[in-house]
This record gives C-alpha cells, sequence and structure tokens, in this order.
C-alpha cells in the first residue's frame, strides 16, 4: 500500500532591494557585509560531555524498553540544538535580503586538518549552506556563489588594491589608502561587491569547478534570477 501525502504551497516572499554578502568562519559563525557578526554557540564543545554522558546511559538500557527509547531520544536533542539555530539564522537572512553572496568553500577538503576538522563540523558550514539555497529557491531569493579562490580576505574594499599577504592571525590590517579593515568584515564587502559584479556582467567571477566524479553538483551552481 503506497501513502500518498501533499507537500505544503510555499509563497514567495515579496522583492526588496536588500543584498548581503556572508563571510563564514570560527571565531564567528557568520560576519555579514553590514557589519554585523553572528556569533557560533559552538554546541558541539559545549554538549560533548553531555552527549557522551547520554550514550553511556543509552548502552546500559535494555533493548526493546521504554526506557530506553527515552535515552534514545536525549541522545537525539544534543544535535538538534545547532541545527535548530541554523534553521534560525538562514530564515532570518533570506526573509530581510533578496540577494545572498556567498563564498564557495570545499568543505570537505578542509576537514582533512585535524586541528580545525572539528571546529568545522561545530559549525555547520556545510548545513548552513543547504539550507540557505533550499530556503531561498522556496521564496523566490538569490544565492550567488563567488569562487572559492576569489582574494576576498587580501582585497581592500575601499581602494581595491590586493595585499601581498595576509596570514590567518592577522585579523585586522591598514591598506595603503589609509583605510583600516576587520578581515571578517572587510572580506564580506568585497564577497558581497563580487557577487553584484556577476548578476551585471551575467558570469561568473571565477572558473567553473565540477564535485570530484565529474557530476555537475546543482548546489555548486548559483541560483540566478533577472533582477
Amino acid at each position: 500500500m503506497s501513502l500518498l501525502c501533499e507537500e505544503p504551497s510555499v509563497t514567495p516572499l515579496p522583492v526588496t532591494e536588500a543584498v548581503v554578502g556572508i563571510d563564514v568562519g570560527l571565531d564567528h559563525l557568520l560576519v555579514l557585509s553590514s557589519g554585523e557578526k553572528i556569533g557560533s554557540p559552538r554546541h558541539e564543545r559545549h554538549d560533548r560531555t553531555a552527549l557522551a554522558k547520554a550514550q553511556r546511559v543509552l548502552c546500559r538500557k535494555q533493548k526493546g524498553s521504554n526506557k530506553r527509547a527515552k535515552a534514545r531520544v536525549k541522545v537525539a536533542r544534543v544535535p538538534d540544538r545547532r541545527t535548530d539555530h541554523l534553521h534560525k539564522i538562514t530564515t532570518r537572512l533570506v526573509r530581510e535580503n533578496q540577494t545572498l553572496v556567498i563564498e564557495d568553500l570545499a568543505v570537505s577538503n578542509m576537514v582533512r586538518n585535524h586541528r580545525l576538522a572539528r571546529a568545522i563540523n561545530d559549525a555547520g558550514w556545510r548545513q548552513f549552506r543547504q539550507q540557505r539555497e533550499y530556503k531561498a529557491s522556496w521564496y523566490g531569493r538569490d544565492v550567488i556563489v563567488v569562487d572559492r579562490w576569489f582574494p576576498s580576505s587580501k582585497l581592500c574594499s575601499t581602494c581595491g588594491a590586493l595585499a601581498a599577504a595576509m596570514p590567518l592571525h592577522v585579523r585586522t590590517w591598514t591598506c595603503g589608502c589609509g583605510t583600516t579593515h576587520d578581515r571578517d568584515v572587510n572580506a564580506a564587502r568585497n564577497i558581497l561587491a563580487a557577487g553584484l559584479a556577476v548578476t551585471v556582467c551575467g558570469a561568473g567571477v571565477g572558473p567553473q569547478r565540477k564535485p570530484p566524479g565529474g557530476q555537475s553538483a546543482t548546489k555548486q551552481k548559483p541560483l540566478r534570477r533577472e533582477l
């Protein structure tokens, strides 16, 4: 017997002129081109001990018992806090902005760095991008993906000068034009400018890439509509 369910209809949001560039990080989950910084709750770090304890309790419960079912629910609730936090942020950004410009990060490659893997997974970068893209599709918004090799951190958003180097420990820097930049805010503004250039010129800011296996993944392509 097959079951049929009707998907709830989603009404596109009214068109707005608001646009935003988004830079993700570890110190802050997000930095917006407006200068706003959204902190990372780091649920995984806070809940690591609680999760381990809940899993030990689950292992001691008899299989098939009601107590084991309740213990399983407690284990499942720990990672749901991060998902709920991401949903709130993505829903807000999609509602407030017509165009969202993000950077195409190779998360699968970045988590190979064992020093950063736990923090990156805790931040939920991959899940965050997925939520933004399908919600933008639902509500008639645009997501523009800037090439990962675009030098957003080293480029002065005021005069366009390119710094020779920008080590990760440098959080603020002063350009030759006299402008002092917050590294992350400057990167978000450059990401926004590059994304708006895409809508004007009708071309990407970098070469199109395919994921491993040669398949052209929809998630790697920007969602564009006529502005």
